[in-house]
C-alpha cells in the first residue's frame, strides 16, 4: 500500500492508496510512526499476487440422480441410501491433474449424495449452478474409528470430513452450486441432529461432528464461486501455503462451532468477495503449534451473523501480518475480535485493519487475552503488539474491550481515523494496554488499569460506509 506524506504550511496532508486525510503538522516522531505505518502494511498481506480463479477443462460430467426437495434443503428419505460417493470418487481417481470432475444436473434431477471424499494433486470438484451436494446423514459413513462420529465423547476427532484435501497441491473446489452438510437433521438411526450434539457438548465432552472442507499441507488450494451451508462443524479449514477463497457464499443460521473459514498454520491466504453468515466465527485465523501463521489479506467481504473476523484462539505458534481491508461487518456478536488465553497464547503483532464498517454488532471491537481456557497449561501467554485500526467506524452502540494479559504482557494498539458514531453509547472496558491514538481523527479515549494512551487525535472525516453493507446473497 502506498503512503505519501505532504507538508502544507502549518498542516501536513497524508495520502494512503487513494485516500486523503489533512490535519495539523505532527512533531517528527508522528511522521516516523507514519512512515512504519506505510511500511508495515506493505508486508501485512499474502505475499503472492492473486487473481481471479478459472473453471478448468472438466475431465468427466457426472449427472445428477436424485431431486432436492422441500425448497432445496435436502432429499427425500427415500434416497438416503442412495450414495453417490462411490462414483464421485472413482471420477476424481482416474481424472488427470489441471482437470475438474462437474457435477451437473439432469433434467429435474440436481442432487447428489456424499460421504467423505478425498481431492488428488490438480484435482477439481466442480459443482454446477442449480445443483447441490448434500453431505450424508448416515454418520457411519464418516467414522475414523468403529463408531467414532455422531457422539459426543471424551476424545472428539471422530469423524472424516465431507471433502478432504491432504498432502496435495493445486486442488480445488469451485462452481455456482451448493455444498450442503445438513447440520439441522436428525441422523439416521438417532434421535439428534449435528447440531444437537454440539450442544450437548456444553455440558461436557466433545462433540463429533464432520466438517465440510478440511485441506491438510494443502499447497496453492482454490475455493471459488462455491456456495456453503449448514457444515455439522467449521466449514472450512485449512493450512499450507497459498490458499485463495474467492467469491465464496457462507449461509449457516446460529448454530455452535460452524466457522466459516478458518485458515491456520498457514502462509500466503487471500479471502476476497465472500459473503458469510456462521453461527461462530465468520473468519477465524489459527495459529497454535506448531505455527507460525503469517501473509494474510483479508479483503472486499461481507459478514453477516457470526462472532466477527476473528483471530485465535490458538496462538501459541504466532501469528502476523495479516491485513484486513474493505470489509464491513453487519448483525454480528463480535465485530474485529482477537482472542487467546494463558493455556494456549503466543504473539499476535504486525495485523492491520482498514476501511472496515461495523453496524448493529454487540462487541464491535474485542481484544481478548483471557478467553475460555483449554487444559491445564497456564504458561503459554497472549501478547497482541502492533495492532492498527485505521479507517474504521462503528454506526450503532456496542462494547469495546481491549484487554492485554497483564503488565508484562500489554495490549499494544493504535487507532487512527477510528470512530464512533454514538461514542457516549460505546462502553470502554480496558486493562493492561498501550493504546495510540492518532494521527487520524479518534472520537473517544479509553481509560482502565494500567492503561496508558499515547498521542492525540488530529482532523478528518470517519471513514465511509455509503453502499458498504449489502443483503446476503
Amino acid at each position: 500500500m502506498r503512503q505519501d506524506i505532504f507538508y502544507r504550511g502549518d498542516r501536513e496532508e497524508q495520502r494512503i492508496g487513494n485516500g486523503r486525510f489533512v490535519f495539523p503538522a505532527l512533531p517528527r516522531l508522528r511522521v516516523e510512526i507514519l512512515i512504519f505505518l506505510g511500511a508495515l502494511a506493505g508486508f501485512a498481506q499474502d505475499t503472492r499476487t492473486v487473481t481471479e480463479p478459472k473453471f478448468p477443462q472438466a475431465c468427466t460430467a457426472l449427472s445428477a440422480q436424485l431431486l432436492a426437495v422441500e425448497g432445496g434443503k435436502t432429499i427425500a428419505d427415500a434416497d438416503e441410501s442412495k450414495a453417490d460417493t462411490a462414483r464421485i470418487q472413482q471420477a476424481i481417481d482416474h481424472c488427470p491433474a489441471g482437470q475438474a470432475v462437474e457435477l451437473k444436473s439432469d433434467r429435474a434431477f440436481n442432487a447428489f449424495l456424499t460421504g467423505p471424499l478425498e481431492l488428488g494433486t490438480g484435482i477439481t470438484l466442480l459443482v454446477d449452478g442449480g445443483v447441490t451436494l448434500f453431505g450424508s446423514r448416515n454418520p457411519r459413513d464418516f467414522d475414523l474409528r468403529p463408531g467414532s462420529c455422531g457422539v459426543v465423547d471424551e476424545h472428539g476427532h471422530g469423524c472424516k470430513p465431507m471433502i478432504a484435501v491432504t498432502d496435495v497441491k493445486d486442488a480445488a473446489v469451485m462452481g455456482g452450486g451448493t455444498i450442503d452438510g445438513r447440520g439441522w437433521a436428525k441422523l439416521i438411526g438417532q434421535k439428534d441432529s449435528w447440531w444437537d450434539l454440539a450442544e450437548q457438548a456444553r455440558k461436557g465432552g466433545n462433540q463429533n461432528c464432520y466438517r465440510i472442507i478440511v485441506a491438510s499441507h494443502a499447497d496453492n488450494f482454490t475455493l471459488y464461486r462455491i456456495t456453503l451451508k449448514n457444515s455439522p462443524n467449521f466449514h472450512v479449514t485449512y493450512s499450507g501455503n497459498g490458499f485463495t477463497a474467492w467469491g465464496v457464499i457462507i449461509n449457516t443460521p446460529k448454530s455452535r462451532n460452524t466457522d466459516g473459514i478458518d485458515p491456520g498454520n498457514a502462509t500466503n491466504v487471500t479471502i476476497t468477495h465472500c459473503s458469510i453468515r456462521a453461527g461462530d466465527d465468520n473468519v477465524a485465523i489459527k495459529a497454535g503449534r506448531p505455527g507460525p501463521t503469517s501473509h494474510m489479506t483479508i479483503a472486499h467481504n461481507h459478514f453477516y451473523a457470526g462472532h466477527g473476523m476473528s483471530i485465535g484462539s490458538e496462538t501459541d505458534g504466532g501469528a502476523s501480518d495479516i491485513l484486513v481491508t474493505d470489509l464491513s461487518v453487519d448483525g454480528a456478536d463480535n465485530g474485529i475480535r482477537i482472542k487467546s488465553n494463558s493455556s494456549r497464547g503466543g504473539l499476535v503483532q504486525h495485523v492491520i485493519y482498514e476501511d472496515v464498517c461495523i453496524r448493529d454488532t454487540k462487541v464491535p471491537i474485542y481484544m481478548d487475552s483471557n478467553y475460555s481456557y483449554y487444559g491445564t497449561a497456564r504458561d503459554h501467554l497472549p501478547i497482541f503488539r502492533d495492532i492498527v485500526l485505521r479507517n474504521v467506524r462503528v454506526l450503532n452502540a456496542g462494547k469495546i474491550n481491549l484487554d492485554g494479559y497483564d503488565e508484562r504482557h500489554r495490549l499494544a494498539i493504535t487507532f487512527d481515523n477510528v470512530v464512533f458514531d454514538s461514542p457516549s453509547s460505546n462502553p470502554i472496558k480496558a486493562s493492561h494496554a498501550e493504546v495510540s491514538l492518532g494521527p487520524g481523527l479518534v472520537n473517544f479515549r479509553p481509560v482502565g488499569a494500567d492503561v496508558q494512551v499515547l498521542g492525540s487525535p488530529g482532523f478528518g472525516k470517519p471513514n465511509a460506509c455509503e453502499g458498504k453493507f449489502v443483503p446476503m446473497n
